[in-house]
């Protein structure tokens, strides 16, 4: 099985940057917020591409759970070269995917840990939400809401939204007892006191924002060094006056240096050497 932590991965700044430049390649193709899919990757795995929760089968860059994973490849992998894998994903009556080919599976999985698929399916699946958050909302859906539908899934957040739009100071506990009972520090104070759905809200704001600073000023050392591009050098202090603006100037720039073809889309005759293929990429 290939290992993606050795493959086309030269160290820190070499993944950083081929990670930095998936997501932003992931925007121009799908329009999701460049800056909201870098903090959204920062927040989840600290832009480590081989990231894998302790507690549940959340894996690679955004921290996709096996069904979620395979939801999104089934929807929309065939659009990208994945149509190996999107037919090989069933469902069940109950609306749960599987693979019946174990071997195929775990391929298939383990495709989380490629930047470049990881950072599309999160752009598609975060476009999904968007388009839905709207329909029921009606009205424009921000970055922090696409995050809200991540935790707390696309009817969590409608849920959350449509009373929070009305009635921002209600009780977030209140609203959703079991997200409460299981993350109790977005839910309630240090002093044990609820927030409201407007504190977490926008503590679900801040986080973004401060994921995508980091994010940007830990590459600003690696991109600051660059001899054709003097404008990286004043990257760290543009960062701590206006973080968030700084990342929106770059999204241009990042989506210029590369292009489609980054992004290869493999139809070969079988799972197994698309898969190869796919881990071979950024060599």
């Amino acid at each position: 099985m290939a290992n993606f932590a050795s493959i086309g991965m030269d160290g820190a700044g070499s993944t950083r940057n081929r990670v930095t430049n998936a997501i932003a390649l992931a925007s121009q193709r799908t329009g999701v917020d460049f800056a909201y899919l870098l903090g959204q990757a920062k927040i989840e795995s600290s832009l480590n591409p081989n990231a894998k929760a302790a507690t549940s089968s959340a894996t690679g860059l955004y921290q996709f759970v096996d069904q979620s994973w395979l939801g999104v490849i089934n929807q929309h992998g065939r659009q990208y070269g994945l149509g190996w894998a999107a037919d090989a994903i069933g469902q069940t009556s109950s609306g749960q995917y599987y693979v019946s080919d174990s071997t195929l599976r775990q391929q298939i999985l383990d495709l989380r840990n490629h930047p470049e698929t990881a950072s599309v399916m999160a752009a598609e699946h975060a476009a999904d939400n968007k388009a839905r958050l709207e329909s029921s909302l009606g009205r424009e859906a921000q970055p922090v809401d696409l995050y809200l539908a991540h935790f707390l899934g696309v009817g969590g957040a409608t849920k959350f939204l449509s009373v929070h739009d009305q009635y921002p100071g209600a009780s977030g506990a209140s609203l959703f007892p079991a997200a409460a009972r299981a993350n109790r520090a977005i839910f309630y104070d240090r002093a044990g006191n609820p927030r409201s759905l407007s504190e977490i809200r926008n503590s679900f704001a801040n986080r973004l924002q401060q994921g995508t600073a980091g994010a940007m000023a830990a590459g600003a050392s690696t991109w600051a060094g660059r001899a054709d591009d003097d404008n990286f050098s004043d990257a760290s202090a543009a960062l701590q006056s206006e973080p968030s603006d700084y990342a929106r100037e770059q999204t241009q720039r990042l989506q210029n240096s590369i292009s489609s073809e980054d992004l290869i889309r493999p139809q070969p005759a079988t799972a197994r050497l698309a898969y190869l293929m796919l881990a071979t990429l950024g060599r």
